[in-house]
């Protein structure tokens, strides 16, 4: 099955030859062909450029994109999308002046969500999640990680990562699994830290060890749930099983996760609403991927990452979604890609460029995913027809995905 899309308005982040990602001044260019075509061969990116130069091409599908952008889809780094129930009361408790420590302190938050979990069928959970999924792929995302982390047993964690297998199973999309033990700790561990590390270690990771489950290993490196010694277990029990990290870091305080993942080749370091001159100057030193996850600021009205500070270092940054029921109900990589302009100063190429290429290095993914590149998968958006690409984070309580092509096929 062959696809050409014609007449493409601006047919946007065009490389012949992409780099792993973009990092700096480089993140503000945007390569684009105006007018343009691109044609599909099954699931490939073969061939495009100006519609002047089309030359008789045709396919077994032609689609007219008149007054339509064309820009390779979502590469979703962040999301914890297989979860159970919801979180809505824990959002009014916020709103009535709660903190998200104290609710989590009384039992909410991950705690809350485990609890959901653990009593819902794998069924039940996959059934939830892949109506989250169908949602986000329609928004435009083309690639995502999972995490586990809300189950916080042995049976439930592997719940979770197996229903995360069935998805890879079933979807086109991308998807990478990440295991999240070191999410929380059980209310059975409160005082056993170092038990509830040993059962991650020791019996769950051998357990998805076995049944190849997960592609990396998370922690959640922060004050009140996992520090620097933990983090550094659960890295090295990972490396045993090949599983590299992404980890959770300076999401409300900077206490040394960054330079600690970084000594580590972590592939990615997430949420970074606080940052340090130290981290800044980690960051430098790796091949490590700084991603911000904007929705979750907005949502929990804490600060957002320092987009500026990190790219105007010379860094590179993506951005993710972090869907969860707790800190950011959405998985509309659209929104975010508006509120990294608005609230993080960014520029829609440097956006466009971090929810692409560099989401894609953030999954170890980009050189299958991320740009318009022949020989990449077709994973394509299709805009409705809008003024210009800077429209998508302008205009950001409105749908203006038309179309989404995975893997070289439209998604209903």
């Amino acid at each position: 099955m062959s696809i050409l899309i014609t007449n493409i308005k601006s047919l946007v982040q065009v490389r012949e030859n992409c780099p792993p990602f973009l990092a700096g001044k480089d993140m503000k260019t945007l390569p684009i062909i105006e007018n343009a075509y691109v044609l599909v061969d099954n699931d490939t990116i073969v061939d495009y450029g100006k519609m002047d130069d089309i030359n008789g091409l045709t396919a077994d599908q032609i689609i007219d994109a008149t007054g339509r952008i064309v820009l390779p889809t979502w590469c979703d780094s962040h999301t914890h999308i297989v979860y159970a129930g919801n979180r809505e009361q824990e959002f009014v408790d916020r709103i009535n002046g709660l903190s998200y420590e104290e609710i989590a302190n009384r039992g909410g938050g991950i705690l809350n969500s485990a609890k959901t979990l653990q009593n819902t069928s794998e069924e039940d959970l996959y059934n939830q999640s892949i109506n989250r999924l169908k949602s986000v792929i329609k928004l435009g995302t083309g690639a995502i990680e999972i995490k586990s982390g809300y189950g916080l047993t042995t049976d439930a964690e592997l719940k979770m990562l197996r229903v995360i297998k069935k998805i890879k199973q079933d979807f086109p999309v991308k998807v990478k699994a990440t295991f999240l033990g070191a999410h929380a700790l059980p209310l059975e561990f409160k005082d056993n830290k170092q038990g509830y590390l040993d059962l991650i270690i020791n019996e769950m990771l051998p357990k998805i060890a076995k049944e190849n489950l997960a592609d990396y290993i998370d922690v959640f490196c922060e004050k009140g749930y996992f520090d620097l010694e933990d983090t550094l277990k659960i890295i090295n029990a990972g490396k045993q099983y090949h599983l590299p990290a992404k980890i959770h870091v300076n999401q409300f305080n900077a206490i040394g996760g960054v330079a600690l993942s970084t000594k580590h080749n972590a592939v990615s370091v997430d949420h970074l609403e606080v940052i340090t001159e130290e981290d800044i100057t980690a960051l430098k030193n790796s091949q490590t991927m700084p991603v911000a996850l904007p929705s979750c600021s907005y949502f929990l009205s804490i600060p957002y990452t320092p987009a500026r500070q990190l790219i105007d270092a010379g860094l590179p940054l993506a951005l993710a979604t972090d869907y969860n029921p707790g800190s950011t109900p959405s998985g509309n990589m659209n929104f975010v890609i508006s509120t990294a302009c608005i609230k993080m100063k960014m520029t829609p190429e440097e956006a466009i460029n971090a929810a692409t290429i560099n989401g894609a290095f953030a999954m170890g993914i980009s050189n299958e995913y991320g740009s318009i590149t022949k020989g990449k998968k077709a994973n394509l958006i299709i805009t409705k027809a809008i003024p210009s690409y800077n429209y998508l984070p302008y205009s950001f309580g409105e749908n203006n995905i038309e179309t989404v092509i995975i893997n070289g096929k439209i998604f209903a």
